[in-house]
């Protein structure tokens, strides 16, 4: 693959080596995502396997409009983030403009989390910090098979919320940098599965037990 922009680091020997050491980066951090996610889906599986029923039932407590919207919009920030990838990788003077709109949507996302985590927190449904047990035992499942729906729920969604903000550090470093970003940070093409990575994070969210119905 030919190199067309940027500039090369005092530790490498040519922009072919500069490059090809940063694919091999992002592969790397990608495979390494896809395991750690991979384990908090596999353990997903497993104890809503052994524990349908209240899996089921904390589920029917997340706000499914929310998390459709808040879907929508991390679809749509992967969209502006392929985009800014491409502007890179063209000289597109559009790039800061995508930079932006990524950014502003990722601002959106957490917004809308933030909403909903209050709203659990308002209901009594974070383990250790605000859990009220009587509701479950009125709806007739054992408080604490539902305690480890959301321990997996606030675990998966809170690291996705992590990633993004160290996301919106990267972004900005290169939209203030903008007029040579794409010069000074390498540009490769495995963002679509990152942005898979991070749709389907999101998207257990709000549904989580409808997915494996």
């Amino acid at each position: 693959m030919s190199i067309k922009h940027g500039a090369l680091a005092h530790h490498f020997d040519s922009l072919e080596q500069q490059h090809e050491v940063g694919m091999l980066g992002m592969w790397t951090f990608l495979a390494t995502e896809i395991l750690f996610f991979g384990g908090l889906f596999a353990a997903y599986t497993v104890y809503r396997t052994a524990f349908f029923a209240a899996f089921v039932t904390g589920s029917e407590h997340l706000d499914v409009t929310l998390g459709t919207i808040n879907t929508v919009v991390l679809i749509g920030s992967s969209l502006t983030m392929a985009l800014a990838v491409h502007a890179a990788q063209t000289g597109n003077k559009a790039l800061s403009s995508f930079l932006l709109a990524t950014i502003a949507l990722g601002v959106v996302f957490l917004g809308i989390k933030a909403v909903e985590w209050h709203h659990d927190y308002v209901e009594g449904m974070i383990p250790g910090v605000a859990w009220e047990p009587q509701r479950w035992q009125a709806e007739g499942v054992a408080q604490k098979e539902v305690q480890i729906f959301f321990l997996l729920y606030f675990c998966m969604t809170g690291l996705h919320a992590l990633h993004m903000l160290v996301g919106f550090g990267v972004l900005g470093y290169m939209f203030l940098g903008r007029a040579g970003a794409s010069s000074r940070l390498p540009i490769t093409r495995p963002w679509k599965l990152l942005a898979s990575t991070g749709i389907l994070s999101i998207s257990f969210g709000s549904f989580s037990s409808r997915c494996f119905i």
